[in-house]
Order: C-alpha cells, then sequence, then structure tokens
C-alpha cells in the first residue's frame, strides 16, 4: 500500500486509504480546467492523446470561474452527474 503524506499539522494523523482503482476507463471522462493560465492547453494535449488510447470515451470538458475559489456547487453537481471520472488540470 502505497504512503500518502498529509503536509497539515494533524497531531493525530488520519488514517487514508486509496479508493479503488477500476480495471478499465469507460464512460464519461471530465476534464476540469480550474482557469490558471495554460491548463487549457495541457487539458487539449490530454484530451488529444487519451482519445487516441481511449476511443469508446467521451470528454467533456468544464471550466471554474476562477482559480481562487471552489467550484461552484452547481458545477460540481453537473460534473458528478454526468461524468464517470474526472482529470482536474492545473498549469502555469
Amino acid at each position: 500500500m502505497p504512503t500518502i503524506l498529509d503536509p497539515t499539522d494533524e497531531r493525530v494523523p488520519v488514517t487514508r486509504t486509496i479508493t479503488p482503482r477500476p480495471a478499465e476507463i469507460t464512460g464519461n471522462v471530465a476534464f476540469l480546467d480550474i482557469s490558471k493560465p495554460r491548463g487549457n492547453v495541457l487539458i487539449d494535449r490530454l484530451e488529444e492523446l487519451l482519445t487516441e488510447r481511449l476511443p469508446g470515451v467521451t470528454f467533456n470538458r468544464y471550466a471554474k470561474p476562477t482559480f481562487t475559489k471552489p467550484a461552484p456547487e452547481d458545477l460540481r453537481q453537473q460534473i458528478q452527474a454526468d461524468n464517470d471520472f474526472v482529470i482536474e488540470a492545473l498549469a502555469d
């Protein structure tokens, strides 16, 4: 089992487990651009590469209004309702 390092100051560390990963990726994958500079460039390239490797997967793109705040609740709900996986893109 891999070790997860948490930089927060927890006097009593919280036990965490990694979510089991599926054997294959099928269905819909969300790309979430957090709206940092060049995030869209990263997503463009990821989408190009993954489309070649996963031809049966549908990719949906979303963007946060700003990287300085969490995604709005309605955006999070839409992503959850319409997708099976999420890839969040950070860049600068």
